[in-house]
């Protein structure tokens, strides 16, 4: 099984606000920067967009450390989606979960690969995360009325 290492940030300007999103995927020396925004969103929306894209792109099952400054996404692909799936995509507290219809599809791609959720401090240094902040932002700016 490849071992990649996905790192991903999103970003919104006002929330809701403008948004954007990025995620650098790399595999021994190679890397790949994906990024993308959107018009009306969420901060949460972009952090799980880095993450669901980048999942996306992988074309075998792979063994992934997987960083985010977002505890959100962190928590909930370590402990929360199990039991969305279990319940019907509803909260603990019987609520629709959030963005049901991404974590879905992450839950389906947690099936093929070996994800380890790492949760890093944001800017805290963390040069991939630097990066990917820096370009989620600029993304967001393009969709800022």
């Amino acid at each position: 099984m490849k071992k990649v290492e996905i790192f991903t940030d999103g970003s919104s300007l006002g929330n809701p606000g403008a948004g954007g999103w990025c995620a650098i995927l790399r595999y021994n020396k190679h890397e790949k920067m994906i990024k993308g925004g959107k018009e009306n969103t969420t901060n949460n929306e972009m952090e799980i967009k880095a993450v669901l894209e980048a999942l996306k792109i992988l074309k075998e099952p792979c063994e992934i450390d997987l960083y985010s400054d977002s505890e959100y996404v962190v928590k909930a692909m370590k402990e929360w989606i199990h039991n969305w799936a279990k319940n019907n995509w509803k909260t603990s507290k019987k609520k629709d979960v959030a963005h049901k219809d991404m974590w879905q599809e992450i839950y389906r791609l947690m099936q093929i690969h070996r994800i380890n959720p790492i949760w890093v401090k944001a800017h805290a240094g963390h040069r991939e995360n630097e990066i990917c902040d820096r370009i989620a932002k600029k993304e967001a700016e393009k969709f800022r009325r």
